[in-house]
């Protein structure tokens, strides 16, 4: 397995790694046994870096993450968590919390549910717009001085508020969406991490399967994030969906499956970036870890750069509803 650093103050992981979420939460009926199979694959082919957030599933995924790790060393693993996020009962959103007491509070419960004396790699899931991104990282590296964090990331807010962050303490990378449809952050926000010596972990790689090759129109009616993702919506997802044409052309020349293509692109945007595939079964797991072996040529990137613009999609990545809150879609403030 090839290892990428997470920027420069971070820790070396594997160059692809599993987003847990789906495994929770989300994405329709899961299966405890296969969740927990699909962990165990995962480690087995090499990969070290799990993401989570104590947010999926109520605190779920990280029971499950604890129950996938027992027996293996846990030193080969980095967990990287994300808080802040709140629901009530019925599930629905009810806002962020980024206070130091609440970070510190919400720690010591994910502390428990995994099991575990750190975290690898601990972030705010958005930024709370109600405190300063200064007193969230600076809790944050109060837990880093303490030995119960060991890395801080940040996860989709734009560049001032990283700059402001890594001020404070080193930030080791940003998470965010990035793929061939999704390429946000190639105007302004990429350029502040390479500057700053930040590393990217790019979630929502296949666009919550929408170009891996094996969405169609019958699925649409699935119970879960999908039925209200802008992008899964009439008249835009066909068009999206025509888009994936263009590129199982490419993954055809290239002997690889479209999802495979679609992540290798993410991975050969720099070394570093490191896609997070959210695998929940093991065939999807292998199909994903076959897009390390897919090589790109120039010829190859020039072609999908072509085809997939930036803003090349239809409809927006997240509803209207969250996508206010969302620091990372703010224009960029002139310099």
């Amino acid at each position: 397995m090839e290892k990428r650093q997470l920027g420069s103050t971070g820790p070396t992981v594997s160059a692809i790694g599993l987003g847990c979420m789906g495994m929770s939460d989300f994405y329709g009926p899961t299966d405890r046994s296969e969740s927990i199979a699909t962990v165990h694959a995962a480690l087995d082919a090499g990969i070290t870096l799990l993401d989570t957030g104590d947010f999926y599933g109520m605190g779920h995924n990280e029971m499950l993450i604890r129950e996938a790790l027992a027996g293996r060393n846990r030193d080969n693993v980095q967990i990287s968590v994300k808080f802040g996020a709140l629901r009530d009962p019925a599930r629905n959103w009810s806002g962020y919390d980024s206070r130091p007491a609440a970070i510190k509070n919400f720690l010591a419960y994910s502390l428990q549910r995994l099991g575990a004396d750190h975290i690898d790699i601990y972030r705010p899931a958005r930024l709370d717009p109600s405190v300063p991104i200064e007193e969230t990282v600076g809790a944050i590296a109060e837990m880093v001085k303490a030995g119960y964090v060991k890395h801080i990331g940040l996860s989709e807010v734009g560049s001032d508020t990283i700059r402001r962050a890594h001020a404070v303490h080193p930030i080791c990378d940003l998470q965010i969406e990035y793929s061939l449809i999704a390429r946000g952050i190639e105007s302004d926000i990429l350029k502040t991490c390479r500057e700053l010596g930040i590393g990217i972990t790019a979630y929502g790689v296949l666009a919550r399967g929408l170009i891996s090759g094996h969405w169609s129109k019958d699925r649409s009616g699935a119970q879960d994030f999908r039925q209200m993702s802008p992008r899964f919506q009439g008249s835009n997802l066909d068009t999206n969906l025509a888009l994936v044409d263009s590129l199982r052309a490419i993954a055809d020349e290239v002997g690889a499956s479209t999802a495979q293509v679609a992540i290798a692109w993410v991975a050969a945007q720099g070394k570093d970036i490191v896609p997070l595939v959210g695998a929940r079964r093991r065939d999807r797991l292998t199909e994903a870890l076959g897009a390390l072996d897919v090589k790109l040529t120039p010829a190859h990137l020039a072609a999908l750069a072509k085809t997939f613009p930036p803003g090349i999609a239809a409809g927006a990545r997240y509803p209207e509803s969250q996508l206010v809150h969302m620091d990372s879609e703010k224009p960029a403030k002139a310099s």
